[in-house]
């Protein structure tokens, strides 16, 4: 080979792996932004620098800060609790709201209040503040006036005047025909079964004392020394 036709040869060479260096990888900046191409080069690819038009080849692969997803905002702490403290008021509200309303000329003042006609009990603080109510199961007989009472004694454990069973958290505030009346939880027979169920209270099922499920027996007990006011309604 002549040293002319060796020169012509390593020239062209030469031209093959400038071509192919420029395809090998190229980044623009395009506003302050950078983007990196990186091309898929396969054998048989077109001149160097352009993107493959073979369905079997791969496409240029790109990657901007647009692409970069968002970061999830999060409500700022002042809001949330905000939000939270407004559903707790509108709770209270709208308990308090469910609450029956203390019945008319009931007295006044630090004292319990028993209305016969809804069979419910109010536990009233000073300044009238309800600090409880709930049902209860008064008397199947008339045997009790509305008017005005005070606690007159306590006693922790009581039987019933027949002895059919037996009772706790007794309060006495008054005396029916030949027997004391009072608030107490519901009673239980002889064989220690309760003589009637929390869902019936509401209704009068008692001989004549005033029943309440266990919790508000002692609720009214721990409210009530012996010289507290006690108000019953028709």
């Amino acid at each position: 080979m002549s040293k002319r036709q060796a020169s012509h040869r390593l020239a062209r060479r030469r031209a093959r792996v400038s071509g192919l260096g420029l395809a090998v990888g190229v980044t623009i900046a395009v506003g302050g932004a950078a983007v990196g191409v990186v091309p898929q080069l396969t054998a048989g690819s077109a001149a160097a620098g352009s993107v493959p038009a073979s369905a079997g080849e791969s496409a240029l692969v790109t990657t901007t800060l647009a692409d970069v997803p968002a970061p999830t905002t999060t409500p700022a702490p002042a809001r949330v609790t905000a939000e939270l403290t407004a559903k707790v008021a509108a709770k209270a509200a709208a308990a308090k709201a469910a609450v029956p309303a203390v019945p008319a000329r009931s007295g006044d003042g630090r004292r319990i209040v028993f209305d016969q006609s809804d069979q419910r009990v109010w536990l009233i603080e000073d300044g009238n503040e309800v600090a409880r109510t709930y049902r209860v199961s008064g008397s199947r007989f008339d045997n009790l006036q509305p008017g005005s009472y005070v606690v007159q004694s306590k006693q922790e454990h009581a039987t019933a005047f027949d002895a059919s069973g037996t009772m706790d958290y007794f309060v006495r505030f008054a005396t029916g025909y030949s027997e004391p009346i009072g608030f107490h939880s519901v009673p239980r027979d002889n064989a220690g079964k309760l003589e009637q169920t929390k869902g019936q209270l509401g209704t009068p099922l008692s001989a004549g004392c005033v029943r309440q499920w266990k919790p508000d027996a002692i609720a009214l007990w721990n409210f009530a020394p012996v010289g507290t006011k006690v108000h019953v309604t028709a």
